[in-house]
């Protein structure tokens, strides 16, 4: 069965996301626990972890369907100190976040090595700091989702994302979350039906589907192999319907969250409608 959902906002509390969440009939949810703009946020409130399990209890949504994002402020491959410590900070925080409302993954872009060390050296650094907040923590799981490789961010081809589970000490907490747009526009064709089936063949040969934690459900704006990230909505870019037609029957992608990053939210509950549309009976 297939969990579709969309990030939400929180705005007002993260007690408001599983509602949001269900107002557009969404089956899964994301959100950011925390304001993702700022370094430092106010500690959640005892009100706020309590509210937020109620409402994800009375609504239906259950740990396994919910993929909180951290800030893109953060940057765990960062090749100067200061800013790998702020970035490593931020990031356990994140993940004590998750712990204290009883989630048990944590989404996040790997990071970048920004021109100023080796693509292996910035990779080492994340599954360094990976080990770090899994040290910290129990019960989250550190989903790296792949990214069209834009400027110098990591994590656009399957080898990195293999890379740095290889170096996490504890790999049954380490797990991956794929962007339907980012592995696009990073150059592996899903659109064809060749390069779909050849793509997935690759990612469970690399990575395997067993480290699959989540999804990001997004069209295109950019062309393939474009390495810009720029979602669009559901059948009104590069990838059409097709592409969604085949994951929404795809039993790989079965019991996981799978998240519309789509930039116009009030369509969301047209959108959550058309992808079970999809699904052939």
């Amino acid at each position: 069965m297939k969990y579709i959902g969309a990030h939400v906002s929180a705005s007002g509390g993260v007690e408001n996301a599983p509602v949001n969440a269900f107002e557009i009939g969404a089956k899964s949810f994301a959100l950011f626990t925390k304001n993702q703009r700022q370094w430092v946020s106010a500690p959640l409130t005892r009100e706020s972890i309590d509210k937020f399990k109620r409402n994800c209890e009375t609504y239906g949504f259950q740990p396994k369907h919910i993929l909180p994002h951290d800030s893109y402020l953060i940057n765990l491959g960062h090749p100067e100190e200061e800013g790998l410590s702020k970035s490593r900070a931020a990031f356990l925080d994140e993940m004590q976040r998750c712990e204290q409302l009883g989630l048990d993954r944590l989404n996040f872009h790997p990071g970048s090595h920004l021109n100023k060390i080796s693509e292996e050296e910035s990779l080492l650094l994340i599954a360094e700091s990976i080990n770090l907040a899994l040290d910290q923590t129990k019960g989250v799981t550190a989903v790296i989702e792949n990214t069209a490789g834009q400027g110098s961010n990591l994590g656009f081809k399957f080898e990195h994302l293999k890379f740095i589970i290889d170096h996490v000490k504890d790999q049954s907490r380490v797990g991956v979350c794929l962007d339907t747009c980012h592995t696009f526009t990073a150059g592996y064709d899903i659109l064809s039906v060749d390069g779909y089936n050849q793509t997935f063949a690759q990612f469970e040969k690399i990575v395997g589907f067993n480290y699959l934690r989540g999804m990001h459900i997004n069209d295109s704006m950019k062309a393939l192999g474009s390495r810009v990230d720029r979602h669009d909505s559901i059948g009104k870019g590069f990838l059409g319907n097709e592409v969604f037609v085949r994951i929404m029957n795809d039993p790989r992608f079965d019991d996981i969250p799978m998240i519309l990053e789509t930039p116009d939210e009030t369509i969301w509950l047209e959108e959550i409608k058309s992808l079970y549309g999809m699904v052939k009976v």
